[in-house]
């Protein structure tokens, strides 16, 4: 009777072990979620102010802002997508052996730059921004 006992509480301890585990990847799984929609957020917001001539290209990879600073919530949206370009610029550089700076400026003149649109800003080799 005893050893049934302990498989009873051997079993409970584990469906609530399991229980918890569940609940735990349920909360990352929607915590993920809004951290998604803000990048895309941020992202229509950047692009809507490219469009518009607010923010521009820089040569090393990054978002500027061509005239003044732009509001608080286009501040926080630049920040957000030159931390991604950060970081995808480091892992590229660690994967090719160059400096994360170097991996910005090729990511700036192989990619960015020909998937500019027209009407919109990017720095040219002497930091002075210029209208495609």
């Amino acid at each position: 009777m005893e050893n049934s006992m302990k498989k009873t509480s051997l079993f409970k301890a584990a469906v609530a072990a399991l229980a918890m585990a569940s609940s735990v990847v349920a909360v990352s799984a929607v915590m993920t979620q809004p951290a998604a929609a803000d990048v895309a957020a941020s992202k229509a917001l950047v692009d809507a102010a490219k469009a518009k001539g607010t923010v521009g290209e820089q040569s090393d990879g990054f978002l500027g802002f061509v005239h003044g600073a732009g509001d608080a919530g286009l501040k926080a949206a630049v920040d957000e997508i030159n931390a991604g370009r950060k970081s995808v610029y480091g892992q590229a550089a660690a994967k090719n052996g160059v400096s994360p700076e170097a991996a910005g400026i090729s990511a700036y003149a192989n990619v960015i730059v020909p998937k500019l649109k027209a009407g919109e800003y990017y720095q040219d080799a002497s930091g002075n921004w210029v209208k495609k």
